[in-house]
């Protein structure tokens, strides 16, 4: 196993900002036009989840199973998903609700997000044994950022079998203080711009805070059929009403950064941590029945990665207005 950084200079070379023709007018309704014209029909459930912004009188239900600050066991059928293969490499071992994925390489497996406590071990645990995987030659676990629904198994996956956990300084505090979901050991705290090489495979870490301080999202090397491809990951959808101004501008920042980064890298594909923002279960669904020369789900195209993207700074941007009484 090998860490290594990127020098800070490539780092913020690699965060140019992406020029656009025409930006919209500095009000909440104009970016959130803005916003929901790039979300189109692929990433409406994206548009949504900001409803409190930019819909605030037709708020949708949010969640399903357990709800955020809720650390109730819902029925294992209201949450339950199998697991499945997504790449020649990359599998699918998270819930209806939230997603967790497995990185195989050549030196073990290299775990992103473990759920809520009560489902890592059905889901992960069981699900990566269903794919003909071990889960003991798990050596990484990558935590995106510091909120239950994905480092409640953290210490579950710790214990077991010894991964080391990787998060966000500031979310290791953040989940230090949190005596609703088992803490994990500290272990390695991520920095920007952060490689993680194990075996054959490297991922590259991202500091992109906004829906946390210490969000992280990440640069996957995937294969279909052994072609490349590059996958991103959003570590930290949402910002709202309660979220501080501060917040919300570090949120924007980091959109419009990571963006031009998965630009400059042509990331063809963006996967979230939760199902409903990246239809992964849609996807999965395709993919099971995709016949040999169709398009991979998951590979969407850079241009609709860039849209992703521009969802997220628009609605940012919209809520900033919306603080700022524009």
């Amino acid at each position: 196993m090998r860490v290594h950084v990127l020098a800070g200079a490539l780092a913020l070379a690699a965060f140019a900002a992406v020029p656009f023709a025409q930006q919209p007018a500095d009000t909440r309704e104009a970016h959130c036009a803005a916003a929901r014209a790039a979300a189109g029909t692929e990433f409406l459930a994206l548009y949504n989840r900001f409803a409190e912004v930019c819909n605030p009188g037709n708020q949708p239900e949010r969640g399903r199973g357990a709800a955020a600050g809720s650390r109730e066991v819902p029925g294992r059928e209201t949450w339950y998903q199998p697991p499945a293969k997504v790449f020649d490499n990359l599998y699918f071992v998270g819930t209806k609700i939230h997603s967790a994925w497995a990185l195989q390489t050549s030196d073990g497996l290299i775990v992103i997000d473990a759920l809520y406590d009560y489902a890592v071990k059905d889901s992960v645990v069981e699900g990566l044994r269903k794919l003909g995987l071990n889960p003991a030659t798990m050596k990484y676990l990558i935590i995106s950022h510091g909120h239950g629904d994905h480092h409640g198994g953290a210490k579950y996956l710790q214990d077991e079998f010894g991964p080391r956990v990787v998060m966000g300084a500031p979310d290791w505090d953040l989940v230090a203080k949190n005596p609703r979901d088992p803490i994990p050991r500290r272990d390695m705290v991520a920095t920007d711009g952060q490689k993680i090489t194990l075996g054959d495979t490297t991922v590259t870490l991202y500091s992109t805070p906004g829906h946390t301080s210490g969000t992280f999202s990440l640069i996957i090397p995937v294969k279909d059929g052994g072609r490349p491809h590059l996958l991103a990951t959003w570590g930290g959808t949402a910002v709202g009403s309660n979220t501080p101004a501060a917040g919300v501008k570090q949120y924007v920042d980091s959109a419009v950064r990571y963006r031009a980064l998965l630009a400059k890298l042509g990331v063809e594909g963006i996967i979230s941590n939760h199902t409903d923002y990246d239809s992964s279960i849609a996807k999965l669904q395709k993919l099971a029945t995709r016949k040999p020369g169709e398009p991979h789900p998951f590979l969407t195209g850079v241009e609709s990665v860039r849209r992703y993207m521009t969802v997220a700074e628009e609605v940012g941007r919209a809520a900033l207005a919306a603080t700022a009484g524009k």
